[in-house]
């Protein structure tokens, strides 16, 4: 009969297994009446010894068509030959023995052939049960165990109850062992479930659920899950030659079940994962090409821990479709984003954030030597972080420099777009020192540091570890330096007049040189005139005079016009003449 034992009989070849099949029946004398058809094995056993024992073999010969019913087909049955020879030689009083390995596929075989007590008493679907419930299922390893075989046994392991049986004790003894662990180290259940594959893993995570396991000890189960499952993809993103105009392999097509598999048993908990593997997971759901709401999740994931996140982890590579290894911008700008409308929402610019900046710049300067990196996607990023988080712009200034370094057939116009997300005001003393004399930047950046300096200098101080405190004195001249360029403008326009009028009176003075005394009113007309226009000239300059609040400022003092001799006006300091 069945026994117990740790070794399993394995099968080899068909000729062995009929060589085995002639040892053990049980009497030569008797010439056998029946071949059973199972795969590529056939076996040559004895009609009255099967039915005893098996229900669906009766029925099959019972109905069968053929008047002496001497051949049947079994190859559907659950474990193929290795699970029938076992289950003939239950019908023949034969010792075999049961083992954790393949109790699974031998009571699925019983249930197939009807081998139950309802039919004869202590059959073998009866052993089986009994091997299970104390031997196997007693402990959460051989419980797994007995769970990995039945993969090989859909659907009829499934639909006897014995996949579900499996994991809910699996289930049990996971949660219990979570809580009360009685072994080093603790989490050494994570490992043991490892060999399962996604659909029964998935099975036991929701079992897991429903008995109030915590979401960091599942956490760390699918932590552990996806290491193991996904090992190369997870430290291996170089594409490995992968044509993406390639026909898709079975392989790669798993690959991307099981991720999207993963990430929809994710709890919704936040900060149970670490940021690198969520980083990872992104990176494997890119490679593989997942799901665009599989993307989204983890993007959202990341977004929401995005302080905690390193210039490495956002170097998400993607490929071309003839292998080329890019760098997936969208997922990144997704994840800004996504952070970024969060803290926006709380209203104040929080040290998450500031933290989150100095990455984002740090980013920008590590993709700036990508030669495929435009200037719209570079602004698009860099634009992503409100002003107000960048203490110090020099971060920026870093990779904007290395952008354009990257870059050297950039327009002049181009190169103003790719400087306008950075603000000259916030550059530190040695990031201005540096930003004057670069030229690669545009002329007009470098002006603005130069001017800038300036106004720090005189209106601003730096702080701890040079970084720029602006004073509200240095906002407000921002708008002075538009002014004092429309007054040297207007400045330009009356020097211009001036010399034009000039000319004139010099051209009429020569034209009456040899007139008559009649005309001497004529001349003395047009002195006063002349006096006339440049007092007129003199008052207006006057007001336009950029040294008026200076120590130098003549608007303010009282001209006495009626002691001076018009014919011959002073020569003053400050004319514009």
């Amino acid at each position: 009969m069945a026994t117990e034992g740790k070794n399993p009989i394995k099968m080899n070849t068909r000729s062995s297994s009929l060589q085995r099949t002639g040892q053990w029946v049980f009497s030569q004398d008797i010439p056998t009446d029946v071949v059973v058809v199972v795969g590529e094995a056939n076996f040559s056993l004895h009609k009255f010894m099967l039915v005893a024992k098996s229900n669906y073999i009766r029925k099959l010969i019972t109905e069968s068509k053929d008047s002496d019913g001497t051949r049947i087909d079994l190859s559907d049955i659950p474990g193929g030959p290795e699970m029938f020879e076992k289950a003939a030689k239950f019908c023949y009083g034969v010792n075999f023995e049961i083992t954790v390995q393949n109790v699974a596929a031998l009571h699925c075989a019983s249930e197939f052939l009807q081998m139950t007590d309802k039919y004869c008493d202590n059959n073998l679907a009866g052993r089986t049960q009994d091997f299970l419930s104390q031997a196997t299922l007693s402990s959460l390893s051989g419980a797994i165990v007995v769970l990995k075989s039945c993969e090989i046994l859909l659907p009829i392991s499934r639909d006897i109850g014995l996949v579900r049986r499996c994991v809910n004790v699996v289930g049990a003894k996971a949660c219990k062992e979570a809580m009360f662990p009685c072994r080093s180290p603790p989490n050494w259940w994570t490992g043991e479930l490892c060999i399962l594959n996604i659909d029964f893993f998935s099975d036991v995570v929701a079992s897991m659920k429903q008995r109030g396991i915590k979401p960091s000890s599942l956490a760390s189960a699918i932590i552990t899950y996806t290491e193991r499952s996904l090992r190369d993809l997870v430290r291996d993103h170089s594409g490995r030659g992968v044509k993406f105009s390639d026909p898709e392999n079975h392989e790669r097509t798993q690959q991307r079940g099981l991720v999207e598999s993963i990430v929809s048993l994710l709890p919704s908990e936040k900060g149970l994962f670490p940021i690198n593997f969520l980083c990872s997971l992104l990176r494997c759901a890119v490679f593989l090409n997942t799901s665009l709401a599989c993307k989204n999740e983890v993007e959202k994931r990341i977004s929401a821990v995005l302080e905690h996140v390193t210039v490495d982890d956002l170097l998400i590579p993607s490929f071309t479709y003839d292998g080329e290894r890019l760098l997936d911008l969208d997922s990144v700008r997704r994840i800004i984003s996504g952070f970024v409308g969060k803290e926006k929402i709380k209203g104040l610019c929080s040290v998450s954030l500031q933290r989150v900046a100095k990455t984002v710049d740090s980013y920008l300067a590590e993709i700036a030597t990508c030669l495929d990196l435009t200037v719209s996607k570079f602004n698009a990023i860099a634009n992503l972080v409100p002003k107000s988080a960048r203490k110090s712009e020099d971060d920026l200034y870093r990779a904007v420099d290395i952008f354009l370094k990257a870059h050297p057939s950039l327009g002049e116009m181009e190169k103003e777009k790719v400087c306008s997300s950075m603000d000259p005001l916030k550059l530190s003393c040695d990031a201005r020192l540096h930003a004057s004399q670069n030229k690669r930047l545009p002329v007009n950046i470098v002006l603005h540091a130069l001017y800038y300096d300036q106004l720090k200098l005189r209106s601003g101080v730096e702080g701890k570890e040079g970084e720029v405190v602006i004073v509200p004195e240095v906002l407000a001249t921002r708008g002075q330096v538009k002014a004092d360029t429309t007054l040297a403008k207007e400045n330009e326009a009356l020097r211009s007049e001036l010399m034009k009028m000039k000319m004139y009176v010099s051209d009429l003075q020569k034209d009456g040189g040899g007139a008559s005394s009649s005309k001497s009113p004529l001349l003395v007309s047009n002195k006063n005139s002349k006096h006339t226009f440049f007092s007129s000239v003199s008052k207006k300059l006057g007001k336009l005079n950029p040294f008026r609040h200076g120590s130098k400022d003549t608007s303010n003092i009282n001209e006495d016009l009626a002691g001076v001799d018009i014919t011959k006006p002073r020569r003053r300091r400050f004319s514009i003449s």
